[in-house]
């Protein structure tokens, strides 16, 4: 039988896979005309109205006895993910889409300085070295697009894929604070209609509209949903319980080369030599901070419990 302490760092793996397919349906929908917070919209739209059924019929109890403190927080993780969203696919109009993946997902930073000046976490040296070349390699990849090839108006998609990690950094600090009292459905249905929400009114007040875009564009839109969203983000969310947020930021990491490999095979967006040097430095980050995490037995308590969930 595998070690079941595994689970949390397998299932991270799962979803940084699934999300590196997002950059490239989401650069296939702005190239068929629509406009990135359409995109965004229809993104968080679709998985609510899937996730909707599911999440009020196996959590509508613990849904209906949520604290005022937990709806709180859960709209404030929803408004941090909407300015993700919003951010990020914009930025993905204007940079390519190396340098905006590689940028957005630099918010090991921000979780790991947020998490030692507010949380007075104490971070291990490996797991600072980790953040430290994960960091480096997501320069050197924003860097390899720098003679111009890369986009329309690089540094404003540069500026707005890391806002988009700001705000991503404030989603996950967020939602590890909550995942300690939820479970995962009632968390993701709640921060994820709330985006949604927010994201839908921010459309129509663009002057956007959901309705009437290609049938390929609707392709694209439910497979967003479907995959990175409530696959790979929810992968995200049930594994920040057990792990830091730190270690599944830097894991997140790992996105910025499976999109540039598929935007290099569908888009033909060129791998250029400071993106392999950039990967491969952030396959170092994400390997010395999982070893250190490796290295501190989780508790008994998140055994059994991670052996509830993965029971037949």
């Amino acid at each position: 039988m595998p070690n079941r302490t595994l689970v949390p760092y397998l299932v991270l793996l799962g979803g940084v896979l699934i999300v590196s397919m997002a950059a490239v349906l989401i650069t296939s929908a702005i190239e068929l005309g629509v406009r990135p917070i359409t995109i965004a919209a229809g993104r968080l739209a679709f998985a609510t109205l899937i996730l909707t059924p599911i999440a009020w019929s196996k959590a509508g109890g613990e849904l209906r006895r949520l604290e005022r403190r937990d709806w709180l927080w859960g709209l404030g993780s929803g408004v941090f993910l909407a300015i993700h969203f919003a951010a990020w696919i914009s930025s993905l109009d204007y940079t390519s889409v190396a340098s905006s993946t590689a940028l957005v997902a630099t918010n090991p930073i921000f979780v790991a300085l947020a998490s030692s000046l507010i949380f007075r976490e104490r971070l291990g040296l490996a797991v600072w070295l980790g953040v430290l070349l994960t960091v480096l390699g997501s320069a050197l990849i924003g860097l390899s697009d720098r003679d111009g090839t890369g986009g329309t108006h690089p540094l404003l998609g540069d500026a707005l894929a890391l806002l988009g990690a700001v705000c991503g950094s404030g989603y996950f600090l967020v939602g590890r604070s909550l995942r300690t009292r939820l479970t995962i459905l009632p968390y993701i249905w709640v921060v994820y209609s709330t985006a949604a929400v927010i994201l839908l009114v921010w459309m129509m007040l663009a002057g956007q509209s959901l309705f009437g875009l290609p049938p390929a564009v609707y392709l694209v839109l439910l497979g967003l949903a479907v995959g990175p969203q409530l696959l790979g983000h929810t992968a995200f969310n049930w594994a920040i319980r057990y792990v830091s947020a730190t270690l599944v930021t830097m894991a997140i990491l790992g996105e910025p080369i499976g999109s540039a490999l598929l935007a290099y095979l569908f888009l033909r967006q060129p791998v250029q030599p400071l993106q392999l040097v950039g990967g491969a430095l952030l396959l170092g980050g994400i390997a010395v901070a999982t070893l250190a995490e490796r290295r501190a037995q989780p508790s008994t308590a998140q055994l059994a419990e991670v052996e509830s969930v993965i029971a037949p």
